[in-house]
């Protein structure tokens, strides 16, 4: 069969990749949040399965889900702000929400890290 092999991209071209991944979807990415992205994917191409920017898209949609249940804990769970989120609100991605997914790596049991 056909096969091509293609270079895999460095941590910090997949990190603009996000980027362009979140303005296409209309999401901000904080700041803060490019340093954790990047050890995120740092760690993640040292295990096996990494796909460059498939990975990325798996990453972002995991972030843009950590990122629904913390706005859903903030305002709907906790009642900050009366309960009214902002359209900012909604379509920021934190820190926090790639930290999550850097700490399912980070904590894994060795024998069962294959992707995060």
């Amino acid at each position: 069969g056909n096969h091509i092999t293609f270079p895999n991209y460095s941590a910090d071209e997949l990190v603009a990749i996000a980027g362009v991944m979140s303005d296409q979807l209309e999401y901000d990415i904080d700041q803060s949040a490019y340093p954790v992205f990047k050890s995120y994917i740092e760690k993640r191409m040292e295990l096996p399965f990494f796909s460059n920017a498939r990975t990325v898209r798996n990453a972002m949609d995991r972030a843009r889900m950590n990122s629904a249940i913390r706005t859903f804990e903030r305002f709907a769970i906790q009642g900050e702000n009366g309960g009214v989120c902002t359209v900012e609100d909604l379509k920021a991605i934190t820190a926090s929400d790639f930290q999550i997914l850097l700490d399912d790596i980070v904590n894994a049991d060795l024998d069962k890290r294959i992707f995060a």
